[in-house]
């Protein structure tokens, strides 16, 4: 398994998608994954550490997890198939512990909030990952720059 880090969230300029990119803890590659908006908004506020009044479904995921005396261990992004990603969560309580099918957004969304490493099995990574060359690291640092001034609304038409 490849730990990897949320490197950001972006727009596709084709379809004007959002996609989240995941990078490598200790390499050159990232994974982009599409996901609908409303997911990259719950990343984006996780990313920022906003904070409601009221708990947001990621929140309340958590606090389902804590509330039973268990954490989340990790996220691992588990297949590619179909041009699908598939994910799980990996809850610990007590002496058990269960691993949970899962979208890889929400999964993303939740291990960000509950402060849990995300993995991505190498299989994977070598099927959809794409390495990172001296022209995107500036592109990156630029998109990190652009996506502090962005209201996570943006990413679709609603309010949350």
């Amino acid at each position: 398994m490849i730990e990897v880090r949320v490197e950001g969230i972006l727009l596709d300029n084709v379809n004007n998608s959002p996609v989240v990119l995941l990078r490598e803890r200790d390499g050159d590659r990232v994974l982009p994954i599409f996901i609908g908006p409303l997911e990259a908004s719950a990343i984006a506020y996780a990313l920022e550490k906003t904070k409601f009044p009221r708990p947001l479904t990621l929140d309340l995921m958590r606090l389902l997890v804590e509330g039973l005396n268990g954490h989340i261990r990790r996220v691992i992004i588990t297949k590619l198939e179909n041009e699908t990603f598939f994910a799980e969560v990996v809850i610990e309580a007590g002496d058990r512990v269960v691993a949970v099918d899962a979208r890889p957004s929400d999964s993303v969304g939740l291990a960000l909030r509950a402060e849990a490493p995300i993995y991505i099995a190498e299989a994977v990574m070598e099927k959809a990952g794409q390495w990172i060359t001296a022209e995107d690291e500036e592109r990156l640092k630029d998109l990190r720059q652009k996506m502090r001034t962005v209201n996570p609304e943006d990413f679709g038409n609603y309010r949350m």
